[in-house]
């Protein structure tokens, strides 16, 4: 089943999950330090909820937006999204066989036409054991996780996108997820 994500920044992810569990009626599926997901079924969703420092937020910024993503089925469906991004003449970054949000992952990043980060992905094992490392979970927690490495990026006019585009571009090359 595919189904849109949506991650967060937060300041605090008790409470955090506290709120999206009481407002989308079900508890979440994976909580680690400074992370929590739910996988919601109606409406389908993916949630991601990551607790980031103020310095990496910045300040005065709660309920950032982190990055948007598709969960796909299987690696199969990232390389079809793959192909169809770089068919319409989109930038794109793939990364295979990488570690995020807690999970291995094959994804492929592109950017909107205002500079929004979106993933597609699929997660090939959903609790490898190099996520216990406290080195991964401090990455997490500095907003160097699940997003694309650099900001940099570039942004073609809307005219320039071809209709047929779903998802904008960017030449970025991913961190972590």
């Amino acid at each position: 089943m595919s189904r849109v994500q949506l991650a967060l920044n937060v300041a605090d992810l008790e409470s955090s999950v506290a709120f999206y569990s009481t407002m989308f009626g079900t508890a979440p599926h994976k909580l680690r330090p400074g992370y929590a997901n739910f996988q919601i079924t109606e409406p389908p969703l993916k949630l991601v909820l990551i607790e980031t420092t103020e310095e990496a937020r910045g300040a005065g910024v709660n309920g950032a937006l982190n990055h948007l993503g598709v969960e796909v089925d299987t690696s199969g469906d990232v390389h079809a999204a793959l192909g169809r991004l770089q068919e319409a003449g989109l930038a794109v970054s793939e990364e295979l066989d990488t570690t995020c949000c807690y999970s291995q992952q094959d994804k492929v990043w592109v950017h909107d036409p205002a500079g929004a980060p979106w993933e597609v992905y699929t997660i090939t094992d959903d609790n490898p054991a190099s996520t216990e490392d406290m080195e991964f979970v401090g990455r997490m927690n500095d907003g160097a996780c699940c997003t694309p490495e650099s900001t940099a990026h570039s942004v073609p006019s809307v005219e320039a996108v071809p209709t047929s585009a779903v998802l904008g571009s960017t030449t970025t090359v991913g961190a972590c997820c």
